[in-house]
């Protein structure tokens, strides 16, 4: 489908971005300090969050109450979503598909039909006259299969609706690769199962844009803090609860920044601190 065409660009104008996840606290890791930032400038943040967690690692006492985790999870996302100002918050109700593609009896948003759940994400974008939709890389970050559904999915709904740009969330894989590298030399974090991650997210070649948002980690913090569900599990330490005990200049040095990846511009150009510069392009 052909992209919508839009007027130029003005001084402050604001936009509209979405932000497609696939299950609560998604958010918060890879995009929670680019859309608190943009929530700060005026611009309208959308959040579209695609399961409800169900299938996420957590205590007993989370799964109590009539709506069980997805609801303690749920719960937690608009806290999370509050904290990092979004305008608003949509679910597209799909199942927790859990990290092996088989909770839901294997039927959950990995599963979906990707022209079904695009469409209907589609909607949401057309609604929201959304400029910027943001993703994830093609493996999914980490490889999780709703994250790669997310990606799937979002590529093909903003090809319905005509969104101009859109960001793949990710990490420099080559920063990563060496803070695990330090990590592994005065043994921090072992019991998080870092090793299997190495091979994830984007090679620093491919990464488009790098946002400092130290400025906002107060409201990213605020809303890693919201997913108290994922804190804590029986079976080891959570990533989330290590790295909110990092001392505050370690939190700003580790998530001072966020990255992505812009589907279509070329490579090798610098790299943009600005998820809305592409949209005063002329080829935009």
């Amino acid at each position: 489908m052909t992209r919508r065409a839009r007027p130029p660009i003005g001084v402050g104008e604001r936009h509209t971005v979405v932000s497609f996840h696939a299950h609560p606290d998604d958010e918060t890791w890879l995009t929670g300090g680019t859309l608190a930032k943009a929530a700060a400038e005026g611009h309208r943040v959308v959040l579209v969050t695609a399961t409800d967690g169900s299938a996420g690692m957590a205590e007993p006492e989370f799964h109590r109450g009539p709506d069980g985790l997805a609801g303690r999870r749920l719960a937690e996302l608009h806290t999370a979503a509050s904290a990092i100002g979004c305008a608003s918050v949509e679910l597209l109700g799909y199942a927790d598909s859990g990290l092996d593609g088989q909770a839901a009896n294997g039927k959950g948003f990995a599963a979906a039909d990707v022209e079904t759940a695009a469409a209907r994400l589609a909607v949401i974008l057309t609604r929201e006259h959304a400029e910027v939709l943001t993703i994830y890389d093609c493996r999914g970050g980490y490889g999780h299969p709703d994250h790669v559904q997310v990606h799937r999915v979002g590529i093909r709904a903003a090809a319905m609706a005509g969104t101009p740009v859109v960001l793949e969330a990710t990490v420099d894989r080559d920063l990563l690769r060496a803070a695990l590298r330090c990590m592994r030399m005065i043994g921090l974090g072992s019991r998080l199962g870092l090793p299997r991650i190495v091979h994830a997210y984007s090679p620093r070649a491919s990464v488009t844009h790098r946002v400092d948002v130290r400025a906002h980690l107060g409201a990213k913090r605020s809303a890693m803090q919201a997913h108290t569900s994922q804190r804590a599990a029986a079976a080891g330490e959570r990533s989330l609860a290590f790295c909110l005990r990092l001392p505050t200049p370690l939190f700003r040095l580790v998530f001072g920044h966020e990255w992505f990846v812009e589907r279509g511009r070329a490579v090798g150009q610098p790299r943009s601190p600005d998820i809305f510069s592409s949209l005063d392009k002329n080829d935009r």
